[in-house]
């Protein structure tokens, strides 16, 4: 593009899709012992707008709430319509003993049979690190429940 002002609008346009994209296959739901799936979002951009549509569909039979701690609000999903929200959650919440307090007892269980199956599926042979960090940076990883080792949020 000639025009500066173009060119910009272009490469954050840009930005924004590749961060919508990946926010929609890097979210990790995990289920509270009120039967509410939840996670918790960090994008650089502000896409839930622009995701819920997506979570609406494929998840239309679970209550959800998407959470973006960096903008401290979220998109909650009760079935019939979402409803946007804001809390103030801490940054703790990962925490190993405030998470005891509200994921489901089968929670633990479940994550460790995805990260069973992540693992399973992994062929050492063909193992690319550079290339698994372009299409999965890193900054993802804390939110990923294969790239942890238990409900304590450790890498």
């Amino acid at each position: 593009f000639s025009n500066a002002d173009v060119l910009l609008v272009q490469q954050t346009s840009r930005k924004v899709h590749r961060e919508k994209h990946r926010m929609e296959a890097f979210v990790r739901f995990q289920l509270s012992k009120d039967g509410l799936y939840y996670c918790i979002i960090q994008p650089d951009f502000n896409v839930l707008p622009l995701i819920t549509s997506h979570f609406e569909k494929r998840y239309a039979d679970q209550r959800w709430l998407i959470y973006d701690s960096r903008r401290q609000y979220g998109i909650y999903y009760d079935l019939e319509k979402t409803t946007e929200i804001s809390m103030n959650f801490s940054d703790d919440l990962h925490n190993k003993e405030n998470l005891k307090e509200i994921i489901d007892e089968k929670e633990e269980l479940y994550q460790t049979l995805w990260r069973q199956y992540f693992s399973s599926v992994n062929i050492v042979a063909r193992k690319n690190k550079k290339l698994h960090i372009q299409h999965m940076p890193k900054r993802y990883w804390r939110w990923l429940t294969e790239k942890q080792s238990g409900l304590n949020g450790e890498y």
